[in-house]
Formats: C-alpha cells, structure tokens, sequence
C-alpha cells in the first residue's frame, strides 16, 4: 500500500501546484463590487452545485465498489445541499429568481468531460480528487471577493457550510484512489483524468477573465 499512498501523495503535490496557477488567471486586484458583482457569481454556483450533484448521481449505478457508490450518494445530498442553501441565501439578499434557470444553456464543459469517464479510478481521480480540490481553491477566490465587498454572510456561508463538505469530497477521492490504483495502468488512468480536469480548468478560467470579465467565481 505504500508505494500506493506515495503515488497519490506525488499526485495531489502536482494538482496543487497546478491549482496555485489559477491565481494568476484572476484579476489581481478586486475592485470592490456591488451585489450584483456577488448576484452573478451565485448563480455560476447554482450551475455548478445542480451538475456536481447529478454527475455523481449518473455514476451510482455504475459504480461497483459499495463503499464509493455510498460517498457518491452523500456528495449528492452535499451538492444538492448547497444548490438550496445558496438559492435561500439569493432569496435573502432580495435577488430575484423567477425564471432563472440554471440549466437553460444545457450542461457545461465539465460536465461533459466528466461523464466521458468510464472506469471509478478515472471518474474519483477527475472528479471527487481533483475537481473538488479546483472546487476549494475556486471557493476561496470567491470568499476573498466576497470579504472585499463587505459582503461576511456570504463569505461565512460558504466558509462554513460549504468548504468543510468539498474537503470531505476530496478526502473521498484520495482514499478511492490509495485503495485501488493500485496497477500501472490503473495509475495512468488516474493521471490522463487529473490532467484533463486541469487543463479544462486553466481554459475555463481564462475564458472567465479575458471573455466574460468575470473573476474570482465560486467552484461547486
């Protein structure tokens, strides 16, 4: 097993490091913005939150191994869990809902990419390991916009309602992976997933700040 855990410790070193790129894909300095700079931003998150939640749904019944089709159902509740808390936190800033439908445009590229994976090590390498630890790092670029604007209720919510879930998500995901990658072609596979989801990342990012001129969004 050690050589396992060593393998998944030289893996989360380098998704990590990679993370850390994003923060040069924000904009440096955050001009201190109005609600509807947060407004916006929350309903990226409703997107996000509804697609995390189904992705895992997808997968449990394909999913053989017992103990990860029960961590695929808890991610479900977490996300869905999140949808309704941020939706309740939107009501309670006066945003206005109706009509909105965070689906409308169809899914979005993670998720596409995601639901190519076939096999649990590519499905918990791309998702639970490595999109849940983009998830933390996006949270925390939205908690810092968030503090900026004075706005503390949503940085708090997702510092403590949010945040704790998506650590756990990705504990999941590093011990899916110290339990079964445990071939050379089982740690390819985990590798090309982890690759994939950062890649996509960076170029998500980037159309974010340079298209959309939106920066430090949340992840899911």
């Amino acid at each position: 097993m050690a050589p396992v855990r060593a393998f998944v410790d030289e893996l989360e070193e380098y998704v990590n490091e990679r993370l850390s790129s994003l923060d040069l894909l924000k904009e440096p300095e955050i001009q201190v913005p109005d609600r509807s700079g947060i407004v916006q931003r929350l309903k990226m998150a409703l997107k996000n939150e509804l697609e995390a939640s189904e992705i895992a749904a997808v997968w449990i019944p394909t999913t053989p191994e017992i103990e990860v089709k029960l961590g695929l159902a808890r991610q479900v509740g977490d996300e869905a869990k999140h949808y309704k808390l941020i939706e309740e936190h939107l009501a309670a800033m006066g945003a206005d809902l109706s009509g909105f439908n965070p689906s409308a445009d169809g899914y979005g590229p993670m998720f596409q990419l995601l639901a190519g994976f076939k096999t649990t090590i590519e499905r918990i390498g791309a998702a639970q390991f490595t999109r849940e630890s983009l998830a933390l790092k996006k949270n925390e670029q939205f908690i810092e916009f968030c503090e900026a604007a004075g706005d503390q209720a949503t940085a708090k919510l997702y510092r403590e309602s949010i945040q704790p879930d998506e650590e756990w998500h990705v504990r999941l995901g590093r011990m899916v992976l110290e339990k079964y990658a445990v071939t050379p072609e089982l740690k390819a596979q985990a590798r090309r997933a982890v690759e994939a989801v950062l890649d996509l990342a960076v170029k998500i990012q980037t159309k974010q700040v340079k298209e959309m001129k939106v920066s430090h969004a949340p992840g899911c």
